[in-house]
């Protein structure tokens, strides 16, 4: 069993009780939406991550999968559904969505299946603009209840209406995201992924059934993606064609390639990180975008495994230097 050292082990409780005390320090309604919506947005990229990073399938489909869960829980709560049904019944629409499409885009390999998956992405985002008896079309379903309180004996009732509550919330299903996704790829699972990835023709050569471990990364993946588009359905209170947009995906990727992909840290970062600095950077204007722009292509080229594989590889540099002296 691989056990972490000790100071990483101080590193992440210290970041856990960051998270946990950083509504105390967010003082601003608008700033912290922001941060709300980046923890729902790292639990997508975490998806992304075990499709893209972890497998090697470039899925270009993942803000459909979270149109799915959205507009899953915005018309399951509408109907009256409790949200604590509707979210596992979202996400596990937008899996068995996956599982349906999955067989025919998995036949495709390379730049073929992100073309195919980016074609259902765009079909899935023209169908949410249009079906309006079900979707409302462009102006989108409005008025969603926010998440069912939960009762607790002796105290009362937990309620989501305020952003502190909210953010815990999506805190939790966040740390439960990252629990999950730890346990698969640290599993055997977690290694016929990345066999997968490192070369499948070798892996199906060594008896790994390749077709059956893709379709299970993109089913996992689209699961969690359906995850995050309900808890935004439920803390946003509207949803609208924009959340299953190809855009979406796009940023998606942004965030996990400057935090950095195949590991668990990188898309936390990217995802927290870049939505955040971005509204810091507003006064910048469309320079942002240019800022931004730079910074991707300095990434890929220098720093390959984003923001986190730069930090570990001047950490073992460091590391290296120290041992070298001694």
């Amino acid at each position: 069993m691989i056990t972490k050292p000790l100071h990483t082990k101080l590193l992440y409780g210290f970041i856990l009780l960051a998270a946990l005390l950083l509504p105390l320090y967010v003082p601003d309604p608008y700033m912290f939406q922001v941060v709300i919506m980046s923890l729902i947005f790292a639990i997508a990229v975490l998806a992304m991550n075990l499709i893209i990073g972890f497998t090697g399938q470039a899925s270009l489909a993942h803000a459909a999968f979270f149109g799915f869960g959205a507009y899953g829980v915005a018309i399951m709560t509408k109907a009256g559904i409790s949200f604590w049904l509707a979210l596992p019944a979202a996400a596990s629409i937008s899996a068995l969505i996956g599982l349906i499409i999955g067989p025919p885009a998995l036949r495709t390999r390379g730049s073929y299946f992100a073309i195919v998956t980016l074609a259902f992405g765009v079909i899935v985002w023209i169908v949410a603009g249009n079906w309006v008896q079900v979707t409302g079309g462009h102006n989108g379903i409005f008025g969603i209840p926010r998440p069912t309180p939960i009762p607790i004996p002796f105290i009362g009732a937990i309620e989501f209406f305020d952003q502190p509550a909210q953010y815990y919330l999506v805190l939790v299903f966040l740390l439960l995201t990252l629990f999950i996704m730890h346990r698969i790829v640290y599993s055997i699972f977690g290694l016929t992924f990345m066999a997968v990835r490192n070369n499948e023709p070798l892996a199906d050569a060594v008896g790994i059934n390749t077709f059956t471990t893709k379709l299970i990364s993109f089913v996992i993946a689209n699961f969690f993606a359906g995850l995050a588009g309900g808890l935004y359905a439920a803390i946003i209170g509207a949803v609208s064609p924009s959340v299953a947009a190809h855009l979406l995906t796009f940023n998606f990727l942004i965030f996990l390639i400057l935090g950095g992909m195949a590991s668990l840290a990188g898309p936390v970062v990217g995802a927290f990180a870049i939505p955040i600095l971005m509204e810091l950077l507003q006064d910048l204007g469309h320079f942002r975008m240019l800022f931004f722009g730079v910074l991707l292509v300095a990434t890929i080229i220098y720093f390959p495994r984003g923001f986190v594989g730069a930090v570990r590889q001047l950490n073992d540099k460091i590391a290296a230097r120290r041992q070298a002296k001694s």
